[in-house]
């Protein structure tokens, strides 16, 4: 057994949970199983035990593997900066920055990076599991492609094709998507799944067997919607969907045009204690909001712009005013200073401009990216926890003589006077339960723990889910 690969009819319906359940079934039944994704799209990235940075859902998938994140696992990473550019990542490190129209030509030349951390990987483990991006009906990219067809036909890996009954036209999605491709793209697929289907999937009965007939291919099962969904950590911003409160501690999260690493906010999602707001453009801060967060983003400048643009500044003064916290992580951490300054130009055009003036410290921006995980002690509370930092820039000024934390009795980040205005370049500080419970005591809100623990439950659930609805043995037989 080597590898299958899951592609989708279209983004976002799915493949990352499937490719996740898959592997912690395969892992439950004795196989040494890992995941890849040969190019993704995201700012949402973890940190690799070799230095380097892949997408989140990847790290997930190793997760549920009993691994740990290697760059392997997802050689080539997009991380957008603006609407038409994106960061290159391959293997884990910066490679380019290329606007869209410029990474047609780039995309071929990474297809032996992408073949390469392939081939290792399957040399390491029993079974590979390969999650496709977008989908690989988008023919008009097909003379380009390193992440659908165009990696399935090189490496010789069969694929199953899932469609999203949730969003409707699910027998258009696949059948269309066979109709559109090249027969010799076509021949790789040896079957499909339709997920995502809420209420009786025996009702849906009619709709599978015309799908099997006029596509030809095996069905593989109709999966149900999987409600704990949310309990893992997401890859989209769109997909932060926790459950609404009315009552707890009300942390509003400003929702950035280029949001980055925002899984740090899933442990506090889950906190029944919690009442998490993710704040869109055009909405005014809350005045009940007891915590303000400004997360990570790929682009500080100009996501501090659009911040200016929403009057968040004039927001974010009031609810100071009233009494209220705010906490700037990574990106976030840098616009509470006095200035922020790219020189270079490594996120934009070059410049600089005015940050929000509430920590007294000024950040430059340069070419060196920090890619690191670290162990850290918060000083307000001295509780230790696990955290990883991957930013580009350095912070300095008088506001760092209160850190936020101590790393190796090195000062991180800044705090303000009255202990009120927090900023740190660390992420993944809320994933440590000890850590949490002391933060939310300090804000009198309780904490119920166990954050990783539940995370693994949600794995074994998904995969018993699978299991229950899915044909894992004969999606398993299908790997060579």
């Amino acid at each position: 057994m080597t590898a299958i690969m899951i592609q989708g009819t279209g983004s976002n319906v799915g493949k990352s949970l499937l490719v996740a359940g898959l592997c912690r079934a395969a892992r439950r039944r004795g196989i040494d199983v890992a995941p890849f994704k040969p190019q993704n799209m995201s700012n949402n990235a973890a940190v690799t035990s070799d230095g380097g940075e892949i997408g989140r859902a990847q790290a997930l998938q190793a997760l549920a593997c009993g691994l740990t994140p290697h760059s392997d696992m997802n050689p080539v990473l997009l991380k957008p900066q603006s609407d038409t550019g994106a960061q290159v990542i391959v293997q884990g490190r910066r490679h380019a920055t290329a606007e869209a129209r410029d990474y047609g030509t780039l995309a071929p030349r990474l297809l032996g990076a992408v073949t390469d951390s392939f081939a290792r990987l399957t040399e390491r483990h029993q079974l590979v599991i390969v999650e496709g991006a977008g989908s690989p009906a988008e023919i008009n990219l097909r003379p380009r492609d390193i992440a659908n067809m165009g990696f399935a036909r090189v490496a010789g890996v069969p694929v199953v094709l899932a469609g999203d009954i949730d969003r409707g036209g699910v027998i258009a999605q696949i059948v269309g998507t066979q109709a559109v491709l090249d027969p010799d793209d076509a021949a790789m697929i040896a079957g499909f799944v339709v997920n995502r289907f809420r209420g009786d999937p025996a009702l849906f009965g009619d709709g599978y067997a015309a799908i099997a007939r006029r596509t030809g291919w095996r069905g593989f099962g109709v999966l149900p919607w999987f409600a704990d969904a949310w309990k893992l950590p997401a890859e989209d911003a769109l997909d932060l969907a926790a459950p609404r409160r009315d009552t707890g501690l009300h942390v509003v999260c400003l929702s950035l045009p280029r949001i980055a690493n925002f899984d740090d906010l899933d442990p506090l999602a889950q906190e029944p204690g919690v009442r998490l707001t993710m704040l869109g453009p055009g909405r005014a801060l809350p005045g009940d909001a007891d915590v303000v967060i400004i997360p990570g983003t790929k682009s500080t400048r100009a996501d501090l712009g659009f911040l200016y643009a929403q009057g968040w500044d004039v927001d974010i003064a009031a609810h100071l005013r009233r009494g209220g916290h705010l906490l700037g992580i990574c990106g976030g951490y840098q616009m509470l200073g006095s200035t922020i300054a790219d020189p270079q130009g490594i996120e934009g055009p070059p410049g600089a401009d005015p940050g929000l003036d509430l920590l007294k410290i000024d950040t430059v921006m340069t070419g060196d990216k920090r890619l690191t995980e670290t162990r850290a002690i918060h000083a307000a509370t001295g509780t230790g926890f696990a955290g990883y930092e991957i930013h580009i820039g350095s912070s300095e000024g008088a506001d760092r003589a209160r850190p936020f934390a101590h790393i190796d009795g090195r000062p991180e980040g800044a705090v303000s006077a009255d202990g009120r205005i927090a900023g740190s370049y660390l992420h993944g500080m809320f994933r440590n339960d000890t850590f949490r419970a002391a933060w939310l005591a300090d804000l009198d809100a309780p904490s119920h723990g166990g954050y990783g623990a539940a995370v693994e439950t949600v794995l074994d659930a998904l995969a018993d889910h699978l299991e229950t609805h899915l044909d894992v043995t004969g999606l398993l037989a299908l790997a060579r």
